[in-house]
């Protein structure tokens, strides 16, 4: 298993540093330098989405395990499973602020 994980990250490496190799540029010319925003804006929003899109998955599964092995306290759980689920998205939106952050600078 280690193994196809260890190729599958080479191959991920050298599909992400080939393309920056084959449009170097010569003489030292810098480009065109607002790429890496762009990029960045994306992983912010993109990893902000995924890892809350788990965080709430996990979060709703639990409770509803909890509330059907214990019907009694469906209420507490509720009011937590509420504040739980708005601090999670919380971190979806502070992604989504350092996205536009970064696109100001493109």
């Amino acid at each position: 298993m280690t193994r196809h994980l260890g190729k599958l990250a080479l191959y991920t490496l050298c599909f992400v540093l080939l393309p920056l190799a084959a449009f170097a540029q010569e003489g030292g010319r810098s480009g065109d330098s607002s790429w890496g925003y762009a990029l960045g804006a994306g992983l912010a929003i993109g990893l902000a989405g995924l890892g809350c899109g788990i965080g709430q998955g996990l979060t709703a599964g639990n409770t509803t395990a909890g509330i059907a092995r214990n019907p009694g306290a469906a209420g507490a759980m509720f009011t937590n499973f509420i504040l739980g689920m708005v601090l999670i998205e919380s971190i979806s939106i502070y992604g989504l602020v350092i996205a536009f952050m970064l696109q100001g600078k493109i």
